[in-house]
């Protein structure tokens, strides 16, 4: 099975692997989603796979700081299932409402996300 080709998910961001040489995976991700700090950019994505399990990362920035994603999942029925973690340095945060938002460091149990996407080959 090669991993090689375009995946979208649930939603309409695109995974492209462009390469799984002895393992390792090299590639580009986009997401669909314009709430996400990821969104208008093409970020590398890099990691490895081995049978029907695979695992990458990709690490970006905008205008609320630093993140990295990481996508773990298994290969099956033709569908690509992870489960993904997002860890972000900032939020924009107001000190109450109709206050001006300032980027603030997030503590880390404010700063990971997780959720589960499944990308079909197109």
């Amino acid at each position: 099975m090669s991993w090689v080709g375009s995946w979208r998910n649930q939603f309409g961001s695109i995974l492209r692997i462009i390469s799984e040489t002895e393992g390792r995976i090299e590639g580009t991700f986009e997401t669909a989603l314009e709430d996400s700090g990821f969104y208008g950019q093409t970020v590398q994505v890099t990691g490895f796979h081995r049978g029907d399990c695979i695992g990458f990362v990709a690490v970006g920035t905008s205008a609320t700081g630093d993140r990295v994603v990481s996508y773990t999942g298994l290969l099956r029925h033709g569908k690509m299932e992870t489960a993904w973690f997002l860890v972000a340095d900032q939020a924009l945060t107001a000190a109450s409402e109709g206050d001006p938002a300032k980027l603030k460091p997030l503590n880390w149990w404010r700063a990971v996300t997780t959720n589960v996407d499944s990308f079909e080959r197109i």
